[in-house]
């Protein structure tokens, strides 16, 4: 019975300061979306996409054994990917005002298991540099690599297109914002609550003073009619008094 009061009471105290909790989470939201927006740089990706596999010419035979070396290679080949002997051509080919270290970080290079197709993911401030930088790399390694592991078994799948915005998430960070700020706004009016002292009712008398409660007074609401219909016969009361002297 005591929890149910308890969190009864709550509720209550939520329900009081309502008004505090919709301002505290409208102004976390509203303040997110306004810097998501307004202040944090907005980064572009673009992808491309090339196949590891000997070219062939029509009479040749499928040779699985070509598909193995071709899934072993494609670990050494991510790493060349990002490699200074790859970067440092593509940095010159696109006029990059960056260093191979930092061209790296905005680079990633995946492949699904047992695929001998690798994604090229670049990620920059401006969504046709990116797509740029993206497809000077496949060209550059599908170049480079004939000569530094004396194969041709590189080809372009899939080209890079202009860059698609992934961050800021506008909507993921006005949510997370929205949440955050309900915590805190509930969590404020606890603390109000708590740093109340003021006596409302018979039970805080008991709880803060210690001291029994005997009895109480109501409240009378009297309305205005109610009052000029007393006063007028406190007057009346009064002249006949007077007369009567």
């Amino acid at each position: 019975m005591e929890k149910t009061i308890n969190l009864k009471e709550l509720l209550q105290s939520l329900k009081k300061r309502l008004l505090l909790i919709i301002i505290v989470t409208a102004v976390f939201t509203v303040l997110s979306g306004i810097v998501s927006y307004f202040f944090l740089t907005p980064i572009y990706q673009s992808s491309t996409q090339i196949l590891v596999n000997q070219v062939k010419s029509k009479n040749e035979v499928y040779n699985p054994n070509e598909v193995q070396t071709n899934l072993q290679l494609i670990n050494t080949y991510n790493v060349i990917i990002k490699s200074p002997a790859i970067l440092d051509k593509v940095i010159e080919k696109e006029n990059l005002e960056m260093t191979s270290g930092e061209l790296d970080k905005l680079i990633s290079v995946s492949n699904e298991q047992e695929s001998q197709v690798v994604n090229i993911t670049v990620q920059n401030e401006n969504p046709q540099k990116s797509k740029n930088i993206a497809n000077a790399i496949s060209t550059t390694f599908q170049k480079e690599i004939k000569s530094i592991m004396n194969v041709d078994n590189v080809s372009i799948l899939t080209k890079a297109r202009v860059g698609s915005m992934i961050k800021p998430n506008i909507i993921l960070n006005m949510a997370i914002a929205l949440i955050v700020g309900l915590m805190i706004g509930v969590g404020l009016s606890f603390l109000l609550e708590y740093l109340d002292k003021t006596i409302k009712k018979d039970k805080d008398i008991e709880e803060q003073l210690g001291l029994p409660v005997l009895g109480a007074i109501n409240i009378i609401n009297i309305d205005s009619d109610t009052k000029k219909r007393g006063s007028n016969i406190y007057i009346n009361e009064t002249r006949g008094d007077s007369i009567g002297s």
